[in-house]
């Protein structure tokens, strides 16, 4: 298992940066737990780019959903499927958070409108807030129930902050995360945001779904006092959220045409220092 947990570790690296790093400010006998969680986040997640049509990326979800839902699976011959179920037999992870999160990730396959605010709070809530409390649950299942508001506002402003970064890639495939609701109040649609044409309305739109991120992660802050110590760890990747609203809103319309993930070495620093400070 200990090579395995080295397999995954390595893969983590390549496939999300910032949780590989934030897994590793975690405790030592925690990272192995961690890094199958975040791994198995990861995997899920990138299914749309390994995929040319919706179905076979089902199918692959489908596959994960039957895996863990099996209680004499042993994902032998699968290194992430073993450390994952051995995270979840050996930390009682709730299997039904788990399957949500895979479903909630089926909208990632399609370019289905993302219709109010309320919608990508509960696809967040199913995807980042639960890979939180899952994590917490790792840490410190004791004291994880108190955190678990904390863990919900989190999870939608780290949503906000990636899909920001992400969205020249999305909107080059057709695919808006965006809320359609958002997007009315800001005088733009789906069209004309894919077409990127219209610079004044996009920054508007960009500015407002940075302050509905901006909104979560002040509601998250005000629940700190809930986070146990140990469970701090599973809130470090949201150091990231605030740096990158700032780019996204000094941007604009702009963001579409110059990347703003800040540098990696940044990024590391935030994360060393939300871990040392215990405030993200």
């Amino acid at each position: 298992m200990q090579d395995i947990s080295a397999q995954i570790l390595a893969d983590l690296r390549d496939t999300d940066r910032d949780r590989y790093l934030a897994c590793l400010l975690a405790p030592a006998d925690k990272q192995r737990s961690l890094a199958a969680l975040y791994a198995f986040n990861a995997e899920i997640a990138r299914i749309r780019d390994l995929v040319h049509e919706p179905i076979p990326g089902e199918i692959r979800m489908q596959w994960w959903r039957d895996l863990i839902g099996n209680d004499a699976a042993s994902g032998e011959g699968h290194p992430l499927a073993e450390a994952l179920l051995q995270c979840i037999r050996e930390h009682r992870l709730p299997v039904s958070v788990l399957q949500n999160m895979i479903d909630a990730r089926i909208f990632d396959l399609y370019d289905d409108p993302m219709e109010d605010r309320s919608a990508l709070e509960g696809y967040a809530g199913e995807t980042a807030s639960a890979l939180i409390q899952l994590s917490s649950l790792v840490l410190d299942p004791q004291n994880a129930a108190k955190s678990a508001e904390a863990a919900g506002h989190a999870g939608v402003a780290q949503t906000v902050a990636g899909l920001l970064m992400l969205l020249p890639l999305h909107l080059r495939r057709g695919q808006v995360f965006l809320p359609a609701e958002l997007l009315r109040a800001t005088g733009l649609d789906r069209e004309t945001l894919v077409a990127g044409k219209d610079s004044d309305g996009i920054g508007r739109a960009i500015r407002a779904f940075s302050g509905f991120g901006r909104d979560h992660l002040a509601k998250a802050r005000a629940q700190m006092a809930a986070i146990s110590p140990p469970n701090f760890a599973a809130f470090v990747p949201l150091a990231l959220a605030e740096p990158i609203f700032d780019r996204a809103e000094a941007a604009g319309a702009g963001l579409l045409k110059a990347p703003i993930r800040p540098a990696q070495w940044l990024r590391q620093w935030w994360m060393w220092r939300a871990a040392r400070r215990r405030r993200f």
